[in-house]
């Protein structure tokens, strides 16, 4: 229960926070496609991010903070086979990050196959080896809902628009948040 907050604590630089907020705004903003629950914005939401060894600064984790964020407020569950990355705008847009070989090949070192990456980056995924790159499953996405549709489940991208297949959560059942 809360206010409505955003709680961001950790080791959070600005950017990450800033990427954080866009979620927050994003899901706000797509409550009633996403099947958010207008009640969900009333409770409190913390985002920690713990120290671990290296400080964590930087737009990538825009998508993967979405990913969570309407996962957790729409009680839908987020995939655990898809790395992802990508900054996203106040407007879902989905904006190239750096780096992308080496969270590629760490994916791949997780045994993760299929990836979601910006499309301003698809060039660089011809720094990968052929073999990692025709062992992959990639999804190149220009906004957010199109992530969204390959990193939750049932989601689906058509016509432009976040669809999402089989049994969706009720409206108003209340978000599924982790206390």
């Amino acid at each position: 229960p809360g206010k409505g907050n955003l709680v961001l604590t950790g080791q959070l630089g600005d950017v990450m926070k800033e990427s954080a907020q866009a979620a927050w705004t994003y899901a706000k903003a797509h409550a009633d496609e996403l099947y958010i629950p207008s009640d969900a914005f009333k409770q409190d939401v913390h985002i920690h991010v713990p120290a671990g060894a290296i400080p964590k600064d930087g737009p990538s984790a825009g998508v993967t903070m979405a990913t969570a964020l309407v996962s957790a407020l729409s009680g839908r569950p987020a995939r655990n086979d898809v790395a992802m990355t990508g900054e996203i705008t106040l407007s879902g847009r989905v904006l190239p990050i750096g780096g992308v070989k080496e969270k590629v090949l760490g994916a791949v070192r997780a045994g993760i196959r299929t990836i979601v990456l910006p499309k301003d980056n698809e060039s660089d995924l011809e720094d990968l080896p052929k073999e990692i790159r025709e062992g992959l499953k990639i999804h190149v996405v220009e906004e957010l809902g199109e992530a969204l549709a390959h990193t939750l489940r049932g989601g689906v991208y058509r016509e432009g628009r976040l669809q999402f297949t089989g049994t969706t959560p009720a409206k108003g059942s209340g978000p599924r948040l982790q206390h």
